[in-house]
């Protein structure tokens, strides 16, 4: 703002009318000079405009990603690999997510690779598995293969790699987006280099791509004095609603959510925090609405081996872990149903995992459904529901810590979105 101190007297008032004339001549041109150069950008910009609306067109008819829930028609999916599969470091996030049984495992080869001899016969079993899809009419797609015994460090840890054999843990299909998980185990930090090459090829087809804030995964993520000696004490810290995961940044696994259209439902883990949840909850609204679930469950860790959704109003909820919420279910007039005990026998090692993994289906449609050839018991269940089941052995590739849905993330379902709530 120009100022101007009153001057008295004739010659002085003169050389104050020159000065303010001067200074007003100067003000006028440079806002004359500026307005010209803003007009030059702005046509510049309009022009920018008009090559960036060439570069952001509307998604393309043929985009490869779409998918609403876990039942429609699948036409393409990712099969995760078990090759170069590494024990993670026995860290606290970790002996938080595992049974004590394994504990010595875990401090003997964290760093090294899963047993060569079980790894081997994981492969032969997954490739089965996409051989089969394949035959189903289903495209089936592949992470590439890392090198995960690599030690790395960032400003806050370091770590060796894990594996890419669980895509459905770090990525999330909502719609024609593909969100990847920020994850909370340190030896997952860099999963997602394995999927890039896919996820840039889905990215050109016209999809969205989001990843969720990386977190720092600083110690402050974690309950450094986390009180578990068995399985008993995580019943009590379960049951008060205590886990290793604290709430100092967003963290979340791909795996703790399950979709049904426009509802999306997911637990509070030992690797999803209530930040982690709050994020997905605003990114998806108003389209999407995130329910919070929970379960008695000593170790809440990934909602597919608790809480699978199978169809339209058709649910398995597991029967050792009931869901403290399923009256929401039975009110909309879905069908609730518990899965039989599991068949593994006790000696099977399951490194990452509980025998509930029998109920971790692949559901191809409606209609057809991929389970584990050795589970008699669920086959059967499916067949009186009038689900057809394609059987594959997948025994010591659930030892890595999954079943088939866990094994595999589906990109495109035929159909559309729906509201089974309302």
């Amino acid at each position: 703002m120009l100022r101007v101190r009153c001057l008295r007297g004739g010659s002085r008032g003169a050389e104050a009318a020159h000065y303010i004339g001067s200074r007003l001549r100067g003000v006028f041109r440079g806002w004359v000079q500026r307005t010209f150069q803003s007009t030059q950008a702005a046509a510049a910009s309009q022009n920018t405009c008009a090559a960036d609306d060439k570069a952001t067109s509307p998604v393309p008819k043929d985009c490869l990603v779409c998918s609403y829930n876990e039942w429609d028609p699948l036409e393409e999916v990712i099969v995760g690999r078990a090759e170069n599969a590494c024990v993670p470091p026995f860290s606290v996030e970790v002996k938080a997510n595992t049974y004590e049984k394994y504990w010595g495992f875990y401090q003997k080869f964290g760093g090294q690779s899963f047993p060569k001899d079980h790894l081997k016969k994981a492969i032969a079993e997954i490739e089965e598995m996409c051989n089969i899809l394949k035959g189903e009419g289903v495209t089936v797609k592949r992470p590439d293969p890392i090198d995960w015994s690599v030690k790395y460090k960032t400003p806050d840890f370091e770590s060796t790699g894990m594996y890419a054999a669980m895509p459905r843990d770090i990525l999330l299909v909502v719609g024609n987006e593909i969100i990847e998980a920020p994850m909370a185990w340190r030896a997952r930090f860099f999963e997602y280099r394995a999927y890039r090459r896919l996820i840039k090829d889905y990215f050109n087809s016209g999809a969205k791509w989001t990843t969720a804030p990386k977190p720092t995964m600083a110690d402050e993520l974690y309950d450094q004095n986390y009180p578990i000696h068995s399985v008993e004490d995580r019943h009590k810290l379960a049951a008060q609603g205590k886990f290793v995961t604290t709430e100092f940044e967003p963290c979340f696994d791909a795996a703790d959510f399950i979709r049904a259209g426009r509802d999306i439902f997911v637990q509070r883990s030992q690797v999803t925090n209530y930040m982690g949840i709050e994020w997905m909850r605003r990114h998806l609204a108003p389209d999407y609405r995130v329910h919070i679930i929970s379960f008695k469950d000593p170790n809440p860790m990934h909602i597919d081996a608790t809480f699978n959704i199978i169809g339209p109003g058709l649910v398995l909820s597991n029967p050792d872990r009931p869901c403290h919420q399923i009256e929401l279910f039975k009110k909309a007039g879905w069908t609730v149903i518990q899965p039989p005990v599991p068949l593994i026998p006790d000696d099977h090692p399951l490194w990452m995992s509980s025998k509930w993994l029998s109920m971790n289906v692949l559901m191809l449609d409606e209609k057809r459904v991929m389970v584990d050839a050795n589970e008699t018991s669920i086959q059967k269940m499916f067949e009186k529901l009038g689900i057809s089941t394609i059987k594959v052995n997948i025994r010591h590739a659930n030892s890595l810590g999954g079943g088939f849905h866990c094994w595999t993330c589906d990109i495109r379902r035929r159909g559309t979105l729906q509201s089974y709530f309302d």
